[in-house]
């Protein structure tokens, strides 16, 4: 089946390439920009991360989620069964002379640098890692810190809107490490900076694809009066949501908070109503977008782009008409007082710990 499935590949990859020598140029003489898109095995449906890098595709293309004419001709996506399909992909890829193969999430960091100092002339971003340091890779990092606080922000200031007397929060993560640490600990600033004695809980489920647990332990905290959970754990923070949205049909005053896309649709209960208050927007479309650029102007070089707040790289969802307009006001005051420094997210468990009143035993770890 695999050596079947690596031939359709294959096959797909060869009608790109040629596809693409003969097709109209993108007002560039050099011809049209071919991309492909290389995930893991949650795929562009994981309705989060992947699916952002995915849209930025589109966005490039002029295409949206319905309508792909130029998918398999300029642009493609594959995703990865598991991590002992990394590398096999990325030299598919390769072997596929695409102006710019993409690939999402640290855990293609070896697999990244192992292909692409083999093909040197090949184009590669790498989303979420930086210090490789090869001129064909450009890396994407984001500061999650400060879009988390915007959010943890957001939560705090909604419980007190809504009268909750002495709120609690969760923060579920998906594998311990430097990245999601960044999520966990701006929430936490986030929430505190609001109610500096908020008791915020942390559970790592240790893996991207497993709602079920994430929901199981969604149920136990929003049955113990937990306010607002905000789950930074790849597909399996679908399952926070998944219970936040029974715990509201069911009548009770519990939030969700959506995590890298606007995760609105997947909190919907009813017609206007949504069991995701706000997401933490991680603009991964945006990276996507400017490597695709840079190809296109003939600028891509090996570096790394940090997408914070001042490059519009994170930020806040208000589609939620439950976000209470004086919560939203008051969250883009911090966002720009974030901006002009006049309030500083730290971003690893070291500094946090630092903190006065931050709390000392969360499950987070900096590496």
């Amino acid at each position: 089946m695999k050596v079947v499935f690596a031939a359709l590949i294959a096959t797909s990859i060869m009608m790109m390439t040629s596809c693409r020598e003969d097709a109209p140029a993108r007002q560039l003489a050099e011809g049209e920009i071919s991309a492909l898109l290389l995930t893991d095995a949650t795929g562009i449906d994981d309705r989060s991360f992947n699916a952002a890098a995915w849209q930025g595709m589109l966005d490039f293309y002029g295409e949206t989620w319905d309508r792909t004419p130029s998918r398999g001709r300029l642009y493609d996506v594959l995703t990865a069964g598991t991590m002992a399909d990394y590398i096999p992909n990325l030299r598919l890829a390769a072997d596929g002379d695409f102006d710019l193969i993409i690939a999402t999430g640290f855990t293609w960091r070896e697999a990244v640098v192992e292909v692409a100092s083999i093909y040197p002339d090949q184009n590669f971003l790498i989303v979420d890692v930086a210090g490789i340091n090869l001129p064909n890779v450009m890396e994407a990092i984001f500061a999650e810190h400060e879009g988390s606080f915007l959010v943890g922000a957001a939560a705090a200031l909604q419980a007190i809107e809504e009268g909750i007397e002495n709120p609690r929060f969760g923060f579920i993560g998906g594998i311990p490490g430097a990245l999601i640490t960044r999520f966990h600990v701006g929430f936490v600033q986030g929430v505190l900076s609001i109610i500096p004695d908020a008791d915020v809980l942390d559970f790592y489920v240790n893996s991207w694809g497993e709602p079920a647990l994430a929901r199981t332990q969604a149920m136990a905290w929003y049955n113990d009066g937990v306010f607002a959970i905000f789950s930074a754990a790849g597909a399996s923070g679908n399952g926070t949501i998944a219970e936040a949205r029974d715990q509201r049909l069911m009548g009770r005053n519990v939030w969700a908070i959506g995590v890298d896309s606007d995760q609105f649709e997947e909190g919907r209960y009813s017609a206007t109503e949504s069991a995701v208050l706000t997401s933490m927007i991680k603009r991964v479309e945006s990276s996507v977008v400017y490597a695709l650029n840079a190809v296109e102007a003939g600028d891509f070089y090996g570096r790394t782009i940090v997408f914070d707040l001042p490059m519009e790289g994170v930020g806040f969802s208000t589609t939620n008409p439950a976000l209470r307009p004086s919560v939203i006001t008051q969250v883009e005051e911090i966002r720009e007082r974030i901006i002009s420094g006049d309030i500083v997210v730290v971003s690893t468990l070291a500094e946090a710990m630092q903190l006065p009143g931050f709390p000392q035993d969360l499950m987070a770890i900096d590496g």
